[in-house]
């Protein structure tokens, strides 16, 4: 599964873009979401495609578990900071 993100370029923010659009795909392919995202690309847009769950290893007990690529630092239990909370 994959998650693409398009951003548009936006003179008003500090970044120079803007979040336009962030949609989960069941697609199993990098280029099957590329392919999708290009359909719905305008001139002045651009795609990032992230894998939607990523591994990661938890800090306390070094098991591998699955997340959400775009989960906050501290919300993670592979951080120190979810731990001392």
């Amino acid at each position: 599964m994959y998650t693409i993100e398009i951003y548009r370029k936006d003179a008003r923010k500090k970044a120079g873009e803007r979040l336009l659009s962030k949609e989960d795909l069941t697609v199993t392919t990098v280029e099957g979401a590329t392919r999708y995202a290009n359909k719905v690309l305008g001139p002045k847009d651009r795609v990032e495609v992230h894998q939607t769950m990523v591994t990661k290893r938890n800090m306390m007990n070094g098991k591998e578990f699955e997340e959400r690529y775009d989960t906050p630092y501290y919300c993670s239990p592979s951080s120190e900071t979810y731990w001392s909370m």
